[in-house]
């Protein structure tokens, strides 16, 4: 029997106010793997309210951060329990390899972990004022939060956003995206088990076309956070202005990954096949433009197209497969319409760019890892993210050339460097436009790194200590001790 997923408010499992449900499915057999209640937008109100009665009147905002501290390690300790758990419903509900799973789940537990201890490193100021007079700050919780997740990365996407949330005092309304809802549906049950109190997590599922916007304009949410694409970025901020809500994005990537000739080749070529082809190409800062010096270009793509031969793609419990299915039907017609489109516009397919078929792949939703050369910057494949296991491929011979190269992009999330000579990589680090720079290693994030884009990739840090500072607001108090009163208009 198919499990069921209801609505988690104010501490509760509720079924949606109509009784709606939608199915989830399995990206890589194409099986629906459970129902799950789909909100309406009374069902957001009420998770308003139950988020905003837990602010103003409980005491998740009024308990010292030592206690919250203890709480979120709390999570992350149970968390740690049900790790097989948590791995397992992440590869069945994203289609995601289990070397990835295993990876993200580990770090949506390590980012309570700094949370906890990053939540007791709020404080205040005093500041220089005239004689008479003493001014202090407070950092208070900004509010409720609503927060919304992509399925790329669900439940890791969900910590680095519900993690900081809380540490800071605030309560949350938290919504999945329709593809991956489960695990943030576990991660309710653990924060409910481990002592959060009701109506301070709150999750609710649903078509994101409908709440989500609703959410977004909802005049009970004080801030939105948002990961995902950026033309919804965009949406969200114009609707979050009517109430001058606070706003994070961390939206879509068409990040470089630039080559030197003086690399390590061999660091250089299996760092940029990790770089795309990790968790099938579906991440936001995927190193999808590929520039290569042509000193070293022929040497370079050999080993490159020889080493993307040998990807493995199928089950994603299998320990040796490297890259698992895609999110969707719809997504790997989008993949694959893009491909096609790189042929039309001159692009060369060097390997790859079909959905394989037979055998495993005659279910579920699946795309090779594909590499497509003769392809310049202006091409829409150069320039539109794909979000899929697709890297075009340019060469390059000058180092200011390809500096403008790489910026010439409406996107500034990701970048990634290979060179021996370190200073050059700090000098063309300091000219990409992009809010991270990788060197000589295709790694992007770790908790405690901040992570977020320039341009039209977002705004704001997630991952860091200065996260904190977009969930609490700075209060300044002004206090007279002098000995005489003030009397000003001299009265």
């Amino acid at each position: 029997m198919k499990k069921h997923y209801q609505l988690f408010i104010n501490g509760q499992y509720v079924d949606s106010s109509n009784g709606e449900v939608f199915e989830t499915h399995n990206p890589a057999t194409g099986e629906v793997l459970a129902t799950v209640a789909k909100a309406t937008k009374k069902d957001v109100d009420k998770a308003v309210e139950a988020a905003r009665a837990a602010f103003e009147s409980g005491k998740w905002p009024r308990m010292t951060a030592a206690k919250r501290a203890r709480l979120l390690n709390r999570i992350a300790e149970m968390m740690r329990e049900r790790f097989e758990e948590l791995v397992r419903a992440e590869v069945l509900n994203s289609g995601k390899t289990v070397a990835a799973a295993k990876g993200q789940i580990m770090q949506a537990i390590e980012d309570f972990e700094f949370y906890a201890a990053a939540c007791l490193t709020l404080q205040g100021d005093v500041n220089q004022v005239p004689n008479g007079f003493f001014n202090y700050t407070l950092k208070e919780p900004v509010g409720v939060c609503g927060q919304i997740i992509p399925w790329n990365y669900p439940l890791m996407m969900a910590a680095w956003k519900v993690a900081p949330a809380l540490a800071a005092g605030c309560t949350v309304v938290l919504k999945p995206a329709s593809y991956t809802p489960i695990t943030a549906y576990m991660l309710a049950e653990i924060c409910h088990e481990a002592g959060v109190p009701a109506g301070v997590l709150n999750v609710i599922t649903g078509s994101g076309s409908e709440i989500g916007p609703y959410m977004t304009e909802h005049p009970g949410i004080d801030k939105v956070a948002f990961t995902g694409e950026t033309e919804t970025g965009k949406d969200i901020m114009k609707r979050a202005s009517e109430t001058l809500k606070r706003v994070t994005l961390e939206l879509g990537g068409k990040s470089p990954n630039i080559v030197f000739d003086d690399c390590d080749l061999e660091g250089a070529v299996n760092g940029s096949l990790y770089g795309i082809f990790y968790n099938t190409g579906q991440s936001c800062e995927a190193r999808s433009r590929l520039f290569v010096h042509e000193n070293i270009y022929d040497e370079f793509m050999e080993k490159f197209l020889e080493k993307a031969s040998r990807i493995r793609v199928g089950n994603p419990f299998d320990e040796g497969v490297h890259m698992g299915a895609v999110i969707s039907k719809s997504h790997q017609q989008t993949i694959d319409h893009y491909v096609k489109l790189a042929v039309e516009e001159g692009g060369k397919i060097l390997y790859g760019g079909k959905i394989p078929e037979g055998g495993e792949y005659e279910k579920g939703y699946w795309y090779l890892p594909t590499v497509i050369g003769d392809v310049t910057n202006d091409m829409r494949v150069a320039q539109e993210e794909i979000f899929g296991p697709v890297v075009v491929v340019m060469k390059f011979s000058d180092e200011q050339d390809v500096i403008r190269q790489a910026n010439d992009s409406i996107f500034g999330l990701g970048s990634a460097i290979w060179t021996n000579d370190h200073g050059k990589a700090h000098r063309v680090a300091a000219q990409i436009k992009a809010g991270i720079v990788m060197v000589n290693s295709p790694i992007s994030a770790f908790p405690g790194t901040p992570f977020g884009g320039y341009k039209q990739s977002g705004f704001g840090r997630e991952l860091a200590l200065e996260t904190l500072n977009l969930y609490t607001e700075t209060k300044s108090v002004v206090s007279y001790i002098g000995s005489k009163p003030l009397n000003l208009f001299g009265l």
